[in-house]
This record gives structure tokens, C-alpha cells and sequence, in this order.
């Protein structure tokens, strides 16, 4: 069973950057309060930077695969997305990223 206090800690973080893209895709486990932390602090990012990245998701129901919350900016030429990427983590207590996807 988990402790309340572990949610945020569960998070992996994968940053992916190409030239006009950045991506970060969160990967936890089934977890429903995890899930709903990072949406909240996506919104609250939002809000902060009026910038609006692509957010999608890959949640399993019904097998055990781990769950991902993708935030992606595409075509991003002058590279603005990286405060908001780093934003998210800040506020999740992500202090480093994963090295492979």
C-alpha cells in the first residue's frame, strides 16, 4: 500500500529534445492521485506561462502497463517550452529525469 507522501515521488520523468521540440513524458504506476497531481500542476503551469503545450496520455485500464502523461511542444522554434517542462518538474519534486525511454 502507498503512502500519501509517495505520489509525486512515484513520477519518472523522460525529457526528449530535437531541434523545434521538446517533450517530457511522465510515467507512473496505476495510481489515480498521481495522475490527477500532475493535470493539476499542468493547469496551474498553464495559467503561470499562458503557454499551452500538447498534453495527452497512455493509461491502461485494463492490463498492468505503466501509465504516461505526455507534455510536447512541437514546432517550438525559439525553445520557450523548456521553462514550462522545467516548471512542472519543480513543482512535482522531480529533481532529475530518467536517461533512457
Amino acid at each position: 500500500m502507498r503512502h500519501k507522501d509517495r505520489l509525486v515521488n512515484d513520477i519518472k520523468a523522460y525529457v526528449r529534445m530535437e531541434e523545434r521540440y521538446q517533450g517530457l513524458s511522465l510515467v507512473f504506476d496505476e495510481n489515480m492521485g498521481a495522475k490527477q497531481k500532475i493535470y493539476n500542476i499542468i493547469d496551474v503551469v498553464q495559467d503561470e506561462t499562458g503557454q499551452s503545450p500538447f498534453v495527452f496520455e497512455k493509461i491502461s485500464k485494463n492490463r498492468e502497463d505503466p501509465q504516461i502523461i505526455y507534455i510536447e511542444f512541437r514546432d517550438d522554434i525559439h525553445r520557450e517550452g523548456g521553462s514550462f517542462l522545467t516548471s512542472v518538474l519543480k513543482k512535482l519534486e522531480i529533481d532529475k529525469c530518467e536517461k533512457d525511454i
